[in-house]
């Protein structure tokens, strides 16, 4: 029995369209990463602007409800980051130096959101002082998420 030319070809050309459709699969996936990471960028930095403008309505108001959802904003923000910061440690990279530097930055963030609520308790204490407080936790998520 004889193997003919032309079904030689017929395998050679079905093997090509599977790796075609391979490259095609890597390809799509690294297109999808690639919008996602966009989109969690753009996310946290809308989210970011969000915090700026509360932080700026409790200095000048100092109200509870302010800070309260001043409060949930930054805890979701942290969320989102570690969430966001884990998945990408996931994919990329095993770096536990990173892990003990992102818990510090959160125990610290929460240091001073208690500071923060006790300045707000506190009628006493002027704009200065509260908006250096809202400036220190900005740099510290933004310092999170970069």
């Amino acid at each position: 029995m004889k193997i003919s030319q032309d079904m030689r070809t017929q395998l050679d050309s079905l093997k090509k369209g599977e790796n075609q459709r391979r490259s095609n699969s890597h390809q799509f996936d690294n297109l999808v990463r690639a919008q996602s990471t966009q989109l969690k960028q753009a996310e946290l930095t809308k989210l970011m602007s969000e915090i700026t403008a509360q932080g700026l309505k409790i200095a000048r108001f100092r109200s509870f409800k302010d800070l309260a959802a001043y409060k949930r904003m930054v805890k979701r923000f942290l969320k989102e980051t570690v969430d966001f910061g884990l998945g990408i440690k996931q994919t990329h990279s095993f770096v536990l130096d990173g892990d003990n530097r992102k818990l510090s930055i959160v125990q610290e963030i929460d240091e001073k959101l208690v500071e923060l609520t006790e300045n707000v308790l506190d009628q006493e204490k002027n704009s200065i002082q509260i908006l250096d407080l809202i400036g220190e936790i900005k740099g510290l998520l933004i310092n999170l998420y970069t």
